[in-house]
């Protein structure tokens, strides 16, 4: 294999799109785009330069000398069982929370390829800085894995599935349970008309903090100190929205633990 790869991607959702794009821009050849949803993958074969269009898993006949299992992980084991690819392939899953075990029990040439990011369709943002985490019980599939992941992104690494599987528990809680504390945040002001641009400043800054300093360190708010009365003054204010209440009471119970 040159270092120049023809891959197929399956799966046409948001880590999909962005990983054909990336590839084809890293100057690699995207054969093949499979998607139970044909009308997505027609959408990303436009941005491509000249790729073909599936719905069909038997892809034994593809060009493809990679392929980029990009699909939800309910679905992940149902096209690994079903997937035909050419003999000499390799196949590798892009899930931070799915072990090499449901690719390695159908295919011999399998591996992971997860870009540890969050991802959506026409939200630029600069794959260098992407870490892209691999695994495969060949060596020689991590290397080839590894230059892959090399020319697209700054940031490849060897990680065991446990050590994905520790890595992605904590993006849930940093980036999916943040963003919904920012909901939260946004639905609050918006029902008493006041503009979520206000907090921007104050998220921009926390979010400095704790990648500058140290997250624990840079802790802020009245669990935080121990500020009974204003956690009561809350409580009281959120009495008419008992799941957000609930949400409220957890955490400053956990951060006031956390500092006690």
């Amino acid at each position: 294999m040159s270092e120049f790869f023809k891959v197929a991607i399956v799966g046409a959702g948001n880590v999909g799109w962005h990983l054909a794009l990336s590839l084809e821009n890293a100057g690699h050849y995207v054969t093949d785009i499979y998607s139970r949803h044909l009308r997505t993958a027609k959408a990303l074969s436009k941005r491509l330069y000249n790729t073909s269009v599936t719905g069909s898993l038997n892809l034994s006949q593809s060009d493809a000398e990679i392929f980029l299992v990009a699909v939800s992980d309910e679905a992940l084991e149902e096209v690994s069982a079903s997937i035909k690819i050419p003999p000499h392939a390799i196949i590798a899953h892009t899930s931070g929370a799915m072990s090499l075990n449901i690719l390695s029990e159908y295919h011999e040439n399998s591996g992971i390829f997860y870009p540890l990011q969050t991802f959506t369709k026409g939200h630029t943002l600069d794959f260098k800085k992407v870490p892209i985490c691999i695994e495969s019980v060949h060596q020689s599939i991590e290397t080839v894995l590894h230059t892959l992941g090399s020319s697209i992104s700054n940031e490849v690494y060897s990680v065991t599935s446990e050590d994905r599987k520790v890595l992605h528990v904590a993006a849930v809680f940093a980036s999916n349970f943040g963003n919904y504390m920012l909901t939260i945040a946004q639905d609050i002001l918006e029902e008493h008309d006041i503009d979520f641009e206000l907090l921007h400043p104050l998220i921009v800054e926390t979010i400095d903090k704790a990648l500058n300093t140290n997250p624990a360190e840079s802790q802020t708010g009245p669990a935080r100190r121990g500020d009974i009365r204003t956690i009561q003054k809350h409580l009281k204010f959120l009495r008419y929205e008992p799941k957000l209440r609930k949400i409220y009471k957890l955490l400053s119970a956990s951060l006031k633990e956390n500092y006690s």
